[in-house]
């Protein structure tokens, strides 16, 4: 059985993701925050904007899945220390340790600047929609230097919003189901032969952005759709702003900072 690293464990889809592969790997979780090991579970606390802790969690494993992060926009000094500086440890850490496989949770906000009646795939140009998405952007140059130059296998997630279901209208477009992020986790930990790919993590919705035919040619088949839940979201939907609903990113394309966290979510929920 593989073992598999997840930082950023406490967060929420740290929490959805070992409920969801429990039984399949031995997970070795970090966090800054601290958490209750399960079964088949073994926890080490660690900040990955240090080297030595980077180091003390990729050692061993088998596969890592770096959710760990400043996971909403705000201040770039936050930003930068737990998504540049933390991101840059880790792939780091996880070469000299002799870690190959990387699965990086970027962002839907890596491409956030897109308008809503355009379809896109994983080979259009990056569009952050803010500092975080920056971040993003960034994490995935990494992922495609280390790579190319590290021979390191790296897989990277433009992960949109998981939840158990969607919450809003911009939502039935971006929504994955814990249990497809799941799946896609399991391919991107277990396929053969990645050197570097750009998968979109996100359910079979219909009203889904992204062409992701990437992530289908590597087996990906989603279980859910959101359009399950479009009658009773598009019943409490609100007007919203009209900036934000012009862009796949959402408010994030003019927010500075999380003003309304009822409005964006609480911080560790992926957007």
């Amino acid at each position: 059985m593989k073992t598999v690293l997840i930082t950023g464990a406490a967060g929420d889809v740290g929490t959805h993701l070992r409920r969801e592969l429990a039984g399949r790997y031995e997970l070795r979780l970090s966090d800054r925050r601290p958490l209750k090991a399960q079964k088949g579970e073994k926890f080490l606390r660690a900040d990955i904007s240090k080297v030595a802790d980077a180091m003390k969690i990729t050692k061993g494993v088998d596969a890592i899945v770096h959710l760990g992060g400043y996971s909403v926009e705000g201040p770039w000094k936050a930003i930068l220390g737990a998504n540049i500086v933390g991101c840059y440890n880790v792939f780091e850490a996880a070469r000299r340790n002799g870690v190959k496989r990387i699965l990086f949770a970027t962002s839907n906000h890596a491409v956030g600047f897109y308008p809503r009646n355009q379809v896109i795939d994983h080979r259009v140009y990056i569009k952050p929609d803010g500092r975080y998405g920056v971040s993003k952007v960034f994490g995935e140059a990494l992922g495609s230097l280390y790579a190319d130059k590290y021979a390191m296998e790296v897989f990277c997630m433009r992960i949109g919003n998981v939840n158990p279901e969607p919450i809003d209208k911009r939502r039935l477009a971006i929504w994955s189901s814990p249990r497809d992020l799941a799946q896609l986790v399991s391919i991107g930990i277990d396929h053969p032969g990645i050197r570097f790919e750009i998968v979109y993590g996100v359910s079979g919705n219909a009203r889904s952005w992204y062409d992701n035919s990437n992530a289908m040619r590597l087996g990906y088949r989603p279980k859910d759709d959101a359009e399950a839940y479009a009658k009773g979201v598009l019943a409490r939907e609100k007007p919203g702003d009209p900036r934000a609903e012009m862009y796949q990113g959402g408010l994030f394309v003019h927010v500075e900072d999380v003003p309304n966290p009822a409005e964006l979510g609480k911080r560790g929920k992926r957007k």
